[in-house]
C-alpha cells in the first residue's frame, strides 16, 4: 500500500513537472514573439554589431511563429562585411535555437496530439526518418520549418538531435545567404 502511494505521488510530482514546462514553453514563444514586435526596427541596425548581431537576429528571425523577421537580410548584409562562412555557421546556430520556440509549442501540446488518428503514423515516419526531415527544412528554403519543429517536439525527438540537425541545414542556408551578400558587394 506504501508503495501505491509513493508512486501515486511521483506520478503526480511528474504531471506537475510537464504542466511547468508547457506553461514555460508557451511563455517562451509569447516572450520572444513580444520582443519582436516591440524591438523589429533595430534589426536592420544589426550588422554592424558583428557576429553576436548575426547570432541574436537569427535567434529571434527565427523564434516566432507567429511573425517572420527579416533576418536574411541581415545575415546577406553582415556577408559583406564579415567573413561568409562564420557568418553562416553562427546565424544558423541563432537560427537553430530560435527554432527551439516551435519544438517547444510541439513537446507542449503532444497530449492534445496523442489521441489524435493519425499520430502514430507521424509518430512512425518522424522516428525513422525525421533528422533527414529536420536536417533538409533546415537547409532548402522554405516555410515548413515550422511544422517539421512542431512534430519534432510532439514526437520527442531528442532536444540535441533536433539542435544539430537543426543547426547543421540552418548553418548550409546562412552560409549561401552570407556568400550572395559578399559577392553582390564586391561585385
Amino acid at each position: 500500500m506504501a508503495t501505491l502511494a509513493s508512486d501515486l505521488k511521483v506520478e503526480a510530482r511528474k504531471r506537475r513537472w510537464r504542466l511547468f514546462a508547457r506553461i514555460g514553453g508557451f511563455a517562451l514563444v509569447v516572450a520572444i514573439t513580444v520582443a519582436i514586435l516591440l524591438w523589429g526596427k533595430e534589426v536592420p541596425n544589426l550588422p554592424i554589431y558583428g557576429y553576436p548581431a548575426v547570432f541574436l537576429i537569427s535567434l529571434l528571425g527565427n523564434a516566432t511563429l507567429v511573425f517572420p523577421a527579416p533576418f536574411y537580410l541581415v545575415v546577406g548584409a553582415a556577408g559583406s562585411n564579415l567573413d561568409p562562412l562564420t557568418v553562416g555557421i553562427v546565424a544558423g546556430l541563432g537560427a537553430a535555437l530560435g527554432e527551439l520556440t516551435g519544438y517547444l509549442a510541439g513537446a507542449s501540446g503532444k497530449s492534445s496530439v496523442e489521441e489524435k488518428k493519425h499520430y502514430l503514423w507521424v509518430e512512425r515516419h518522424m522516428k525513422k526518418s525525421g533528422h533527414i526531415v529536420i536536417f533538409l527544412l533546415g537547409a532548402i528554403p522554405n516555410f515548413f520549418f515550422d511544422i517539421g519543429g512542431l512534430l519534432a517536439g510532439v514526437t520527442r525527438m531528442p532536444i540535441w538531435q533536433f539542435i544539430l540537425l537543426a543547426w547543421a541545414g540552418k548553418s548550409i542556408r546562412m552560409t549561401v545567404i552570407a556568400l550572395v551578400g559578399n559577392y553582390l558587394a564586391a561585385g
